[in-house]
């Protein structure tokens, strides 16, 4: 699979099995990145719409929280507190048609030594809704 050129009849697989369909469709976005392009969100959009013509399931995390907001870099405790984290999975939400509900926001491991149980949360709470989604969508299927 080379994903800068198109696929030819070749290299499609007509009949695959549940092994070989995608399960779960994510996008993951920063939510200290500048403002994302229209085409950019356009596309994703479009991509978010098709795979839920097929039936596969949807979801969104928002990295860097930390970077983006001091309310959860000074206690990622005030994560579902922050105005400005909330803005941000609205404007997700509202530009590629995910629903609040479906977007997680998590703190990346950058600079830690350590394990930290309120950043092995948010990050569990997101990979658990992930295999939810991907187990729902498997007996949808089979």
């Amino acid at each position: 699979f080379n994903p800068t050129s198109p696929l030819n009849k070749s290299e499609y697989n007509m009949r695959p099995s549940s092994d070989d369909k995608i399960h779960v469709l994510v996008c993951v976005m920063s939510a200290n990145a500048p403002q994302t392009k229209t085409s950019v969100l356009e596309k994703m959009k479009r991509v978010r719409e098709t795979a839920s013509d097929l039936g596969i399931p949807q979801m969104a995390i928002l990295t860097h929280i930390d970077d983006a907001c001091g309310e959860t870099e000074k206690d990622l405790r005030n994560v579902y507190k922050s105005k400005y984290l909330k803005k941000k999975m609205n404007d997700l939400s509202a530009s590629v048609g995910i629903p609040l509900n479906c977007i997680f926001p998590i703190k990346n491991y950058s600079e830690e030594i350590d394990l930290n149980d309120d950043v092995d949360f948010l990050i569990l709470s997101a990979l658990k809704k992930m295999v939810d989604f991907g187990d729902d969508f498997l007996e949808k299927i089979c």
